[in-house]
């Protein structure tokens, strides 16, 4: 009879080697070029091989032609010839990041930074299988494998063309990489497992979260705007889209790319994608947001420990045995070869086991759809209208985001992912779930038609802010009463109410008025904070002290409009006030389960809000000699290289700007701090691509990229467009042949 053991407490022996292997069992490989593992295969191409020649048949197929923005416009007589154009124009601008974004896909970082990124590295790979990969390549559609050679022959053909560039890991691109970064969002799903948990886990060691990790540190929020008009808001009767992602500095390539074949798409890629991710084509544009769904939970495990060793879990009134793998990474060490990393991985039908909470071992699961969500991201940029976009959702594999859609028809929709598991609502699933109940398991995807959304609403405009759907269209929002609670747990931000206050502000809008909109000055946040501090400095009888030691600050608050401004000593106030408020009470906040705008505005404190004010006043004393400082000359942009990680400097070159982080309202973000050695913000993500677009008989559009087109700082485009990005200044799209006359930079073909 075997004996059993119920644990969740001790994994030493349960876990096997792995604890012993990931502290000890380290391979070196010395000798090695810096920055290339040991699997690695030699740099390919050479002269006059076969290959080459292949190549060189595609390139004089794809004509790329640089705007005087230094934006590509990528032209091929096929989709394939276009997305191999596409990738080399990519790899001209930014090699780096198109590297570092599949060494973190690909689970391979570590190779190039070192140890330190083997957890990030162990993340991945819990759940992208090389192996598995391969195979699911093997499967795709025809139409999809021609792609995705085309993507690695565009990135290898740049660098057997330019052997100057040395790459820190991967020399060679292989066809199916791809499916291992398939949507395009900035900090995709599996970014909700905790490193630091995921650590202690397979270490068998105690480790704290970290702060931000618990989300009780000050930080930029990441996601998006979108806003779409129909013809009845609009001036000229032509629907309207905003597209406005807020992500990390220089995240995607703004292209243009063409093909006989019916391709013909304008936007931002994200860098080693082959697909537009936000944009527009001639007749419909779609716009991303950070959704606040919940599509990605986690189940608590029962475990049980047979004697001989072999592992259980509960699931109903049977035991099932725990899945494991071994999977083995490779690192860079100190002297610049590679070391290796053997770890026996945990896992249930749930998903794998990535933390240990309360005795329970959690799991983690979450869409897993390589192949859906890569035909889906690249079959949408061909979509002509709202019908052919909702035909490409069908594949149901768009797990985090939001969309905004507009097209030439008149039609404006907001919908939401369409990844969304269905549930027994009885459960909350903001926390881990009992797994050995099967009541909590998922039972298949909702249909489209019975997801929040709002199609051609009768008030004739759809946003979204990262927030709730039941406003995304004013009074003919869907209803949160109609739908279980997991489709929402982001609820309201001040972002919100200020999309809709410049949404109803009118009804005839233009691209230019929209614009306007985009960078309305209008802080929400603290048009609501402001005034319960002043009452607090009101109500404070004339002996205490603070009562004359705040009055010139609250004077200032007191006049203020709650707009942004270079020049607004009260805007930099502010901003300081609400950081020092922020700190004390983020713990209190998640203890509560409210927003910190709500906290702030409901459960603050007179005390807290007037300490506040003093040391925002003490601390802009401290660093800039008074508290009364424009805006501008804190709030900075500076770009000084080409590094992903930048250093900044005070005593270097940088511009101002002028609106705030988006945690106050302002559509137009900037997530700007001071960094080690620095009194100045310096932003570093917020609005990094805008654009507006009307589809007219002729579609219109107008954009800016955050710095410039080029990741190289010898390049003009290097930073070309900082002014324009500062002061919403968009400039005209060429996005018709006869538009680019007469603003052609240089037109050429790969390789030459």
């Amino acid at each position: 009879m075997d004996h059993t053991q119920e644990t969740g407490l001790s994994r030493r022996r349960i876990l096997g080697g792995a604890a012993g292997l990931a502290a000890g069992a380290a391979v070196v490989t010395a000798g090695l070029p810096s920055g290339v593992a040991s699997a690695a295969p030699a740099r390919h191409g050479g002269k006059n091989t076969p290959e080459l020649a292949r190549w060189r048949k595609q390139a004089a197929r794809v004509t790329i032609t640089r705007d005087d923005w230094g934006i590509p416009h990528v032209v091929g007589k096929t989709d394939a010839d276009a997305v191999f154009g596409m990738m080399y124009a990519q790899a001209e601008d930014d090699f780096n990041r198109i590297e570092r974004n599949y060494l973190v896909s690909l689970g391979r970082l570590a190779e190039a930074e070192g140890e330190t990124a083997i957890w990030q590295d162990l993340r991945q790979r819990l759940f992208i299988d090389p192996g598995l990969l391969k195979r699911e390549y093997a499967k795709c559609p025809t139409w999809l494998r021609t792609l995705m050679q085309a993507w690695a022959d565009g990135l290898n053909y740049y660098l057997a063309t330019h052997p100057e560039v040395r790459p820190r890991v991967l020399t060679r691109f292989e066809p199916w990489m791809p499916l291992s970064f398939s949507e395009g969002s900035i900090g995709g799903d599996i970014e909700r497992v905790v490193l630091t948990q995921l650590e202690a886990f397979y270490t068998n060691r105690s480790i704290e979260m970290t702060d931000e990790e618990r989300g009780l540190v000050f930080r930029e929020p990441s996601g998006s705007n979108g806003i779409a008009i129909a013809p009845s808001h609009t001036r000229d009767g032509h629907a309207l889209l905003l597209i406005n992602p807020h992500t990390s500095f220089f995240f995607r390539s703004e292209q243009h790319v063409t093909s006989d074949e019916g391709l013909d798409v304008y936007g931002a890629a994200t860098w080693g994608q082959f697909f537009i991710y936000q944009g527009f084509n001639s007749d419909a544009g779609w716009m991303h947001t950070s959704s606040g769904v919940d599509n990605v939970d986690e189940f608590a495990e029962t475990i049980v420990t047979k004697a001989d060793g072999s592992h259980f879990y509960r699931y109903g009134d049977k035991l099932r045995p725990v899945t494991t793998k071994t999977i083995t990474l490779s690192y860079r060490t100190a002297d610049g070869g590679q070391a290796k990393r053997s770890f026996t991985t945990l896992a249930t039908h749930h998903g794998p086991i990535v933390r240990e909470a309360d005795g329970k071992w959690i799991a983690f699961a979450l869409m897993n759809k390589p192949v859906e969500a890569l035909q889906q991201s690249y079959l949408r940029t061909k979509a002509r209208d709202y019908a052919g976009f909702r035909r490409v959702s069908d594949f149901k594999a768009n797990s985090s985001n939001n969309t905004l859609f507009a097209d030439s028809k008149g039609g404006i929709a907001f919908l939401m992912p369409q990844f969304m598991p269905i549930r027994d609502d009885r459960f909350d699933y903001r926390r881990p779930v009992d797994g050995s109940d099967p009541a909590t398991d998922w039972r298949g995807l909702h249909s489209l038609a019975s997801l929040p959304q709002a199609v051609n609403p009768r008030n004739g405009w759809t946003f979204n802010t990262n927030n709730w759907p039941w406003t995304a269209a004013g009074p003919d929002s869907p209803d949160a009463a109609d739908y279980p609670r997991y489709f929402d747990q982001a609820g309201e931000n001040p972002r919100g109410p200020q999309a809709i206050r410049v949404l109803t502000a009118r009804r005839r809008f233009t691209p230019q008025t929209l614009i306007e909109a985009a960078f309305d000055r209008y802080l929400t946040a603290f048009a609501r904070l402001v005034p319960q501090l002043l009452a607090a400095w009101d109500t404070l009888p004339e002996s205490d002290q603070r009562k004359a030691a705040l009055a010139d600050p609250i004077a200032l608050l007191r006049g203020w409009d709650y707009r942004w401004a270079a020049d607004s000593t009260a805007t930099s106030l502010a901003v300081f006030w609400g950081e020092a408020l922020w700190a004390p009470l983020s713990q209190a906040a998640r203890d509560a389960g409210m927003s910190m705008w709500d906290y702030l505005a409901e459960r603050a404190t007179d005390a807290q809000r007037l300490t506040a004010l003093g040391e925002a006043t003490a601390r802009l004393t401290q660093d800039f000699g008074s508290w009364q400082v424009p805006w501008g000359e804190i709030n900075r942009f500076q770009r000084n290289d080409g590094a992903i990680t930048q250093t900044f400097d005070d005593n270097k070159p940088s511009s101002p700007v002028p609106f705030t982080s988006a945690q106050w309202g302002s559509l137009a973000s900037f997530g700007a701090r001071r960094y080690p050695g620095t009194k100045r913000y310096y932003g570093t993500s917020g609005n990094s691509f805008v654009a507006v677009v009307e589809f007219g008989p002729r579609v219109r559009a107008w954009a800016v990229t955050a710095g410039g087109a080029s990741g190289h700082p010898d390049s003009p485009h290097f930073d070309d467009q900082v002014e324009r990005y500062a002061s919403g200044n968009l400039r005209p799209v060429y996005f018709y042949p006869e538009d680019l006359r007469g603003h052609v930079e240089r037109r050429y073909r790969p390789g030459l």
